[in-house]
């Protein structure tokens, strides 16, 4: 009878106690549900960049200003733009100058997001915004510099590279405007210009005498200047010498009429004594050791010879 006997207050307690840990596990199930679902629905947007949230593939807004933001989970999917600026480096091509010459130009180009929502309704990415301005790009720098003579591109004396870089950039961003691609372009350089093989040799040769040439220029200039100099300073020099001479005759002159005074002074003194040292002095320079004179003894020049002075 015992075997047959069931407890149902025992059965009813393990019921309500299934129960009870049912209700906890959907609870938290349902906890974890939204927790995921928040956790999906939130994004960070950060310092230069642009989110951009789509549903269904369309654009419904932009997320500019950087901080926490949320979107519809699951219906809602968010990308990333770029909003610094960026560098792109535009592939080579060949032009032809004005004056017929080919030559090899390398550009780059800073570039920079500004409406991203025209750019993904014109551009669709990145890199078709990216392919449309070199384009723009080389057609613009293609047009500008078949305006230019080879030398006026690659002669730093003459080149007008820092006009062209501007011109370049405005009407590029023109064009980009223009077809409303929301992008910018801040700068477009001139990495280097190279010309193709067949041509280095000729216009290297060609670069060559055109220096050797301006060389013997300023070489010319500096020996005629050099002439120039010289002659002015022996006219200078001729000057200063005759002035001189001019003095020195005056001064001659003039000593020479002192020395006259003085002997006239002297003669007027004493006549005879100056006759005497006149006498003597001419002796001076007409008697030496070999020499021989013959004068009448009676001569008053042979007296004082003989040391008679009456």
């Amino acid at each position: 009878m015992d075997k047959k006997v069931v407890d149902f207050g025992s059965r009813k307690a393990t019921e309500l106690e299934w129960r009870k840990y049912t209700k906890f596990g959907l609870l938290l199930i349902i906890l974890v549900a939204l927790l995921l679902i928040l956790i999906s629905s939130l994004f960070i947007v950060k310092e230069g960049e642009f989110k951009v949230i789509r549903q269904f593939g369309e654009v419904v807004r932009i997320k500019t200003e950087p901080g926490l933001a949320m979107k519809v989970p699951f219906i809602q999917s968010v990308s990333t733009l770029p909003k610094y600026q960026m560098t792109y480096d535009v592939s080579q091509a060949e032009i032809n100058t004005k004056d017929k010459k080919r030559m090899i130009i390398d550009n780059y180009a800073l570039w920079k997001i500004v409406d991203p929502k025209k750019m993904i309704a014109n551009a669709r990415s990145v890199e078709n915004a990216e392919s449309r301005m070199e384009e723009f790009i080389y057609s613009v720098v293609r047009t500008e510099l078949g305006q230019l003579n080879y030398d006026e591109i690659i002669n730093d004396e003459k080149s007008s590279r820092g006009s062209l870089n501007d011109r370049v950039t405005e009407k590029v961003n023109e064009l980009l405007s223009k077809d409303e691609y929301g992008v910018v372009v801040t700068d477009v350089r001139m990495k280097r210009t190279d010309l193709p093989n067949e041509n280095e040799n000729s216009v290297y040769t060609r670069m060559i005498s055109e220096r050797e040439s301006t060389a013997q220029e300023y070489l010319s200039r500096g020996d005629a200047e050099k002439n120039r100099i010289t002659a002015k300073t022996d006219q200078k020099v001729r000057e200063m010498l005759s002035k001189a001479q001019a003095d020195a005759e005056v001064i001659r002159s003039e000593g020479e009429g002192q020395a006259a005074k003085i002997y006239n002074d002297s003669f007027s003194k004493d006549r005879e004594f100056y006759q005497l040292f006149r006498t003597l002095e001419s002796y001076k320079k007409t008697i030496g050791e070999d020499t021989v004179i013959v004068l009448p003894s009676d001569s008053p020049y042979a007296k004082l010879l003989k040391g008679y002075t009456k």
